[in-house]
């Protein structure tokens, strides 16, 4: 309790202190800006290419959610913000734990699929968005960009940077069961313009829609920009984010068979007097530097530090008896002491990078040449699962923790990978381009206990884009993609090893248009990979066999009337196994993953200052185990929100209010067949609200 006071009272004194401070500022006040949905959209995005390409223009699939428009939704998390986009699910996101999904009905991989600012991070807890200026959501392959990159597609944070004039921002927000955060946002520039700052304070007391799922964090960054010259351009950025809060377990299938029932929401089954929360630390340190050398030609070196700290503590429960796995028909189940203390992540990225533009007789060239650098050191020791007796849904029974302490932290693993990487992207006639890459990258893996591992990969990435007109594009590309291995879970006999790397193609067909202020946007794509599952026969976590993903992707957005704006986004998915040899798993659908997803939003704007806006998603029913014998039922869930700008002492102030799951409809949000199969309901009916005063 006295940390969670703590953190709320630290966000609390930096908003105070930034009022005096406001106070004596003597340069013009801000121009009053009214925030409008439509201003949720962006035009050019870095995630699909080496440099910011006009999203009209890029051969992919990519979304950009704006700070202007996250703002507007009132999105404090990824998990809100993946709601907008029908591509997105969840994937074993459990509150409390690490935020974790899937693209295109593949699992991201928390090692290498989120980046900042185009640089590898660990999405091992909820990446705080404070100090983001844009979410960017690659749908896809990246092996040309990225290297290793699990085949789903990239999520990258731009981090917020200095702003031209002054800059002051607080937030206030009450949400839940009494979630309280408060936020401080400062930007501008120092007397000698040259140099620039922007600072992020945040501290939040954490009340989850889980009864008893209860922590808090606090967060601060910094991000400074020196103008040398009119060529060169030095950037620096640092954040840290402590966070503490009780982690949820999910549900598993009553006698191993059929889904619960009777069960609500806000069901905690982490509820032992010992649980502890689950303690992560995280930091960033950023540097970027570029020199103009021509208008045509410049370079661009970047690098960044993540550092990720664990405590794991949960009461975890799994089977009932002979049951395994699977709750009771009466709710009791088999509750496992569960520790893990000390684990950390360190990932250092770096890459330098050349592009210009030239032309070869009538053939125009825009170039990019560069290196890359990857290495992440993973430390942990040997945890505690011990069982510690029965426990039951509806009737809680306490229970003593083991007496097994976890073992001493030591590295277990350690990843390098080098790349070079070229791409070259011709205009062969007026609205036709060619874009064609390569990236080729060695991997290097030490694992404890197992031989280390060095191979090389050559990626290739081709793309044809035609503009029959300035407004519209088609394109068809085809690429190839590499990801490590998936980590064997507990229970099998290579648990916690990772297996080897593995390649993965994609053919992509898509077109674009910005039509009368409405963006569209629809991709038709296949991906295949190697098929990675635990073999029961052989009690190991194998690669064998396929999965190929077919689907199709539409999205629009824009102003359909002036005071009207709309978006949609669908994805209709087709997952199948094959080559595995076994009847249970051939041919069958992808667990988790529905065969169609639909986002629809609407904005109002009833006055300038007054807005109302709704939203609609729907999941279609989703396999839950491998063998898909159950299938988790489909949802409907009804959004509601509105914003009122005025002014307080001269000051813009925007209130936002948001209800969220307007009918309290029960539904299973997420499952995974991970550990044994666990399902996580969907929160009930929620309310957010909201007061951003600026100056």
């Amino acid at each position: 309790m006295y940390k969670t006071r703590f953190t709320v009272t630290a966000a609390a004194l930096a908003i105070a202190q930034a009022f005096p401070a406001l106070a004596q500022q003597n340069e013009p006040a801000m121009t009053e800006v009214v925030v409008a949905a439509v201003r949720g959209s962006a035009d050019t995005a870095s995630v699909a290419g080496f440099a910011e390409t006009p999203l009209l223009q890029t051969p992919a699939s990519v979304n950009v959610l704006t700070r202007e428009r996250m703002q507007d939704l009132n999105i404090r998390s990824t998990t809100d913000a993946a709601r907008y986009d029908a591509s997105i699910s969840d994937a074993y996101n459990a509150v409390g734990y690490a935020e974790q999904f899937s693209i295109r009905g593949f699992k991201l991989n928390n090692a290498s699929s989120y980046r900042k600012d185009g640089l590898a991070i660990s999405g091992d807890t909820q990446i705080p968005l404070e100090n983001k200026e844009s979410i960017e959501v690659l749908k896809g392959l990246a092996g040309l960009q990225y290297g290793i990159a699990a085949p789903g597609g990239i999520v990258n944070y731009v981090t917020k940077r200095p702003t031209e004039q002054a800059l002051r921002s607080v937030l206030f927000e009450v949400s839940e069961r009494g979630t309280v955060l408060g936020a401080v946002d400062v930007g501008g520039r120092f007397e000698d313009r040259r140099f620039g700052y922007r600072i992020n304070v945040a501290g939040e007391r954490l009340r989850s829609y889980i009864e008893g799922a209860d922590g808090h964090r606090g967060f601060v960054s910094a991000a400074f920009d020196w103008r040398i010259s009119p060529q060169a351009l030095l950037q620096v950025d640092a954040d840290y984010q402590k966070k503490s809060q009780v982690s949820a377990p999910g549900f598993q299938l009553i006698d191993g068979v059929r889904l619960p029932t009777g069960v609500a929401a806000d069901t905690m089954l982490n509820n032992q007097p010992w649980s502890e929360p689950v303690e992560t630390e995280s930091a960033n340190f950023g540097a970027r530097f570029q020199y103009q050398f021509t208008p045509e030609w410049k370079a661009v070196v970047s690098a960044n530090q993540h550092v990720f700290k664990r405590d794991d503590y949960t009461a975890f429960p799994y089977g009932c008896g002979a049951i395994q796995p699977g709750f009771c028909a009466n709710g009791d189940y088999d509750m496992y002491d569960y520790r893990s203390l000390g684990e950390k992540k360190k990932p250092f990225s770096a890459q330098a990078l050349l592009q210009g533009r030239f032309a070869t007789g009538t053939l125009a060239h825009e170039f990019t040449a560069g290196l890359s650098w990857f290495r992440n050191k993973e430390s942990w020791g040997d945890y505690v699962y011990d069982p510690v007796g029965t426990s039951n849904v509806w009737h809680p029974v306490p229970l003593q923790m083991s007496t097994n302490q976890p073992g001493p932290v030591s590295e277990r693993r350690n990843d390098l990978q080098r790349g070079v990487f070229v791409q070259d992207i011709v205009g062969l006639a007026d609205g036709l381009k060619l874009h064609a890459g390569a990236r080729f990258v060695n991997v290097q893996r030490n694992e404890i206990d197992v031989a280390p591992t060095d191979e090389n990969f050559w990626l290739p990435n081709v793309a044809v884009v035609y503009n029959p007109q300035a407004n519209v594009t088609l394109y068809a590309s085809y690429s190839q993609g590499l990801d490590h291995g998936g980590i064997a879970p507990l229970g099998t006999g290579n648990a916690n090893r990772a297996l080897a790397p593995g390649k993965s193609k994609q053919v992509e067909l898509g077109a674009k248009a910005d039509v009368h202020g409405i963006q569209y946007a629809a991709a038709l794509f296949q991906i295949e990979k190697g098929l990675e599952y635990t073999d029961d026969a052989l009690k190991l976590f194998v690669r064998n066999g396929q999965a190929r993903h077919r689907g199709l992707e539409f999205s629009a957005q824009g102003k359909v009337l002036p005071d009207l704006t709309v978006g949609a986004s669908l994805a209709a998915l087709h997952t199948e196994q094959s080559g595995t040899g076994k009847s249970n798993l051939d041919g069958k659908r992808v667990t988790d993953v529905p065969a169609l997803r639909s986002t629809v939003f609407a904005e109002y704007a009833f006055t300038p200052a007054l807005k109302v806006n709704g939203d609609w998603q729907f999941a279609g029913k989703k396999a839950f185990d491998d063998e898909n014998t159950v299938f988790v039922p489909k949802y409907h869930v009804f959004n509601l929100g509105a914003s009122y700008a005025t002014r307080m002492s001269g000051m813009p102030l925007v209130l936002r209010a948001q209800v969220r799951n307007v009918a309290d409809k029960f539904y299973w949000r997420d499952v995974t067949p991970e550990l044994g199969g666990y399902l996580f309901p969907g929160a009930e009916r929620t309310f957010r609200v909201s007061a951003q005063l600026n100056f």
